[in-house]
């Protein structure tokens, strides 16, 4: 079997963070590349959804999705199919597609040469007649593809699911087995033994893999040759590649002189590491860089480069971007150039926290360049290396060690931390395990234990994550060049920074005042996290001590009691769940002490500007289109940022405004339709990065 290599030049990093070249790493939700298992178990959970069998009239957008569909139901089916003929004509291109059984046709006869050893191979094909035939129409401007021509009859047994899948069509090595079985091979293990190691750390049986072990060996040689063929020409590519994207970065600078970039070079002159970022960037950072994420769990295949992306949310719970890097290598050298460089574009300032990856080079690099800064990584970056760790060692015993661990994962104090830890590794015998041993030595920056009361704006969820993931996406597309990457960088940066949140009305759900001036203030994603606290704060009770602080308990739960301090001198008030330190938002307790208090509103300094309305409309404004010869776009764009905020405190105030704005626009455009189209240079509303 031969792998096409894949047009997508960026894979997760795979390398584990522990040092150790025969040790990897599997992340959530990357299913199809790194376990057929899980792709067994939904095959055989969902046997009743049988597909559409294909029909004469049946209607495809394209040849390529008739091609995708037809070998779905072969698969389902117990077959497979393959291309046959098409036919080509001047005006319409390619208009007819065969598709045919894969056992369809029958094999010429070859004339067997003399005087050598010849091995007969038996061929597959037996004239079976299944078969599916389209043809292209163009309708309403629009080609279409239709089956003029389908059967279903079969010449032969057709295969059971376990057969099936062994058939050509369908073993595939995906990249991320590509890159595991490389790093084995340069590290001397037989291909047997390659395979056997694939079926231990997917946790299957033996056979179970979506390919065979010709396939492997196949797989090995032919990457082999190619190496050693290409790798001259693979180095001249990234060289010249590399000179292009600092080619689009000196455009860029020329366009925009706010435009940063950087880059350094080897004893060789050759580029080892660029970043750059935007100038509407750096504005975004300095409301919204208290916290930062530098994402760094993915590298290109193609170039051999790491890519580290600054990430940011704002006032309404979005992910923001503040620029992005191409690094050598994952040494703490590399990250050491990309934070200081980072600070150096922001002006600078530096972040209150910093979020990561698990990475020892990473953390050593912080330590040194960014001393005042918190460093944290995500539990739920954490929890992605677990199961890859200790699966297979723990066996049955994985769920109960699972258990424990996330009871790691709610304790309160260091102290208990330290007692859960012990006891955990005295019952699983984890005294010598390399990646027990990791993550306690990074306990002071996962643990929530240890990371209580740094400020996190609520960016350790599972919710930014898959926010993070979701911008990833937008530019890990198929990218064939660095210039490419280089465009759609500037591009999703562009469509996530600019895109605004829907205007939502904020229904009030207690009559407390506090809740009413909260809504006022606050952004709708920052209200409702605010408003569920209030509405829990009202099942707490509370008992004054004798200095003024108060002790806050639920009215069920006889555990988990809250001390709040408060300080009536300057308002201050302070719990030891220290909810407003990590997210900027009071808790239900502190709320609590400020209602027993006939607190009607709370005091501006509880309100963070990160947090505020005002921040979201001057970062919307400032960072949307502008048209240095239109004045009247951003004042109009302001008026309706007021307009939006005003009507959405009542459900009168937004019905009133919804249906007078219709009348008014409506009538508006109507007029404006109606006007003659003068002679001119339309005006371009085209947005960009760089404002």
């Amino acid at each position: 079997m031969t792998s096409r290599p894949s047009k997508n030049i960026w894979i997760r990093r795979q390398q584990c963070p522990c040092g150790d070249w025969k040790c990897y790493v599997t992340y959530e939700g990357d299913a199809e590349e790194t376990s057929i298992a899980s792709q067994l178990v939904k095959n055989d959970t969902s046997p009743s959804e049988a597909m559409i069998s294909p029909y004469v009239g049946m209607v495809f957008k394209s040849d390529d999705d008739a091609f995708e569909y037809y070998g779905n139901f072969a698969r389902k089916n117990g077959f497979s199919i393959r291309k046959e003929r098409s036919r080509l004509s001047p005006q319409l291109g390619i208009y007819k597609r065969d598709f045919v059984c894969y056992r369809s046709g029958f094999a010429p006869v070859k004339k067997k040469p003399t005087g050598e050893h010849h091995r007969d191979r038996k061929s597959m094909r037996c004239g079976c007649d299944a078969k599916m035939y389209l043809s292209k129409e163009i309708v309403d401007g629009d080609s279409q593809w239709f089956v003029v021509q389908f059967s279903n009859v079969h010449n032969h047994e057709l295969l059971e699911d376990d057969q099936v899948r062994l058939l050509p069509a369908y073993r595939k090595i995906h990249e991320a087995d590509q890159e595991r079985i490389l790093l084995l091979s340069k590290a001397g293990f037989p291909i047997h033994r390659i395979v056997k190691v694939l079926e231990l750390e997917k946790g299957i049986q033996g056979g179970q893999l979506p390919f065979l072990e010709r396939d492997v060996r196949n797989f090995v040689q032919n990457r082999k040759k190619v190496v050693q063929e290409n790798d001259a020409l693979l180095t001249e590519k990234r060289e010249s590649d590399t000179m292009e994207l600092l080619e689009a970065c000196k455009v860029a600078k020329y366009a925009d002189e706010n435009f940063v970039y950087d880059f350094t070079v080897d004893e060789n002159d050759k580029v080892e590491n660029i970043m750059w970022s935007y100038s509407d960037l750096v504005h975004a950072y300095n409301m919204f860089g208290d916290v930062v994420y530098f994402e760094t769990s993915y590298r290109s295949i193609t170039y051999g480069m790491l890519f580290g992306a600054w990430l940011g949310i704002d006032s309404n719970g979005r992910t923001i971007f503040f620029g992005c890097a191409l690094l050598q290598d994952e040494t703490s050298r590399s990250f050491s150039w990309a934070l200081q460089t980072f600070v150096r574009f922001m002006r600078g300032n530096c972040p209150q926290t910093i979020l990561t990856d698990l990475d020892p080079g990473l953390r050593d690099a912080i330590q040194t360049d960014l001393p005042a800064t918190k460093h944290v990584i995500s539990v739920w970056n954490i929890l992605s290396k677990v199961y890859s760790w200790f699966f297979q060692p723990l066996g049955s015993r994985f769920a109960e060690f699972k258990s424990e661990f996330d009871t790691l994962c709610r304790l309160e104090t260091t102290e208990e931390f330290e007692l859960q830890w012990n006891q955990m590794i005295s019952v699983f015998r984890f005294n010598a395990d390399k990646h027990i041993a990791l993550l306690y030595s990074f306990r002071s920056s996962w643990a929530p234990s240890y990371t209580r009361g740094y400020l996190l704006a609520r960016m350790a969820t599972t919710v930014y994550s898959k926010s993070v993931d979701g911008f990833l996406k937008g530019i890990f597309n198929a990218q064939t060049c660095l210039r490419s990457f280089f465009e759609q960088v500037s591009i999703s940066a562009n469509f996530q920074n600019q895109a605004r949140p829907e205007m939502q009305y904020m229904y009030t759900k207690t009559c407390i005042p506090i809740e009413e001036h909260a809504r006022s203030i606050l952004t709708p994603f920052v209200f409702n996290e605010f408003q569920h606290e209030l509405a829990l704060s009202m099942q707490y009770a509370t008992s004054e001590m004798a200095n003024g602080s108060y002790i806050v308990r639920h009215f069920k739960k006889m555990d988990g009691e809250r001390l709040v301090i408060w300080v009536p001198e300057d308002e201050q008030i302070h719990c030891s769940c220290k909810e407003f330190e990590s997210s900027g938002l009071l808790c239900r307790h502190a709320l609590r002490v400020f209602i027993v208090k006939n607190y009607f509103q709370l005091p501006e300094k509880y309100y963070l500007n990160r947090w505020r309305r005002e921040s979201s409309l001057v970062f919307y404004e400032e960072n949307g289109t502008q048209h240095s010869n239109d004045d009247w776009i951003p004042e109009f764009q302001c008026l309706m940022e007021n307009l939006f905020a005003e009507s959405s405190i009542t459900r009168e105030r937004s019905d009133y405004a919804r249906s007078e704005l219709t009348k008014q626009v409506t009538r508006i455009l109507n007029e404006v339709g109606n006007m003659p189209e003068a002679e001119g240079v339309a005006m371009d509303v085209t947005l960009s990065p760089n404002g």
